[in-house]
């Protein structure tokens, strides 16, 4: 029998502890992975940030998002739209007809943590940068 087998670690010849799990942290996870899924991918992130601003249609999303594709919009927006975050509607009144995205209330309620993580982008982005050519430096 190994020392690993008595759940020793072969190093120091010390008992290791199991990392403490709760079955409530786990079932968190369970319950956040699918809702954080939803949100919180770039697109849905930024666009969602566009739309806090005013309300807009689909060309001027696009221009604002630079680097998204039409069919990624497209399938962010209706994402969106099914997750109640953003209300379509169509514009009968103009010529062609357009459609308008606007954040719903629910929506909303993500301005504060989204402008957190934006803050956050801008505060310690240079250092995430540096980190990483530190990284590449050391690997190459």
């Amino acid at each position: 029998m190994s020392l690993s087998d008595e759940g020793l670690s072969p190093k120091a010849a010390v008992p290791r502890r199991p990392k403490a799990v709760s079955i409530e942290a786990l079932l968190d996870v369970e319950k956040a992975r699918p809702v954080l899924e939803q949100i919180a991918n770039k697109w849905s992130i930024l666009i969602l940030t566009v739309l806090c601003t005013r309300p807009s249609r689909f060309n001027e999303i696009m221009r604002r998002l630079d680097g998204i594709t039409h069919k990624a919009l497209a399938d962010a927006l209706k994402r969106l739209e099914r997750n109640g975050l953003i209300r379509r509607e169509v514009l009968t009144t103009t010529t062609p007809v357009g459609v308008e995205y606007t954040i719903t209330a629910l929506g909303r309620s993500l301005q504060q943590p989204f402008e957190a993580l934006y803050a956050w982008s801008m505060a310690y982005g240079p250092e995430l940068q540096r980190a990483q050519e530190e990284y590449d430096r050391l690997r190459d």
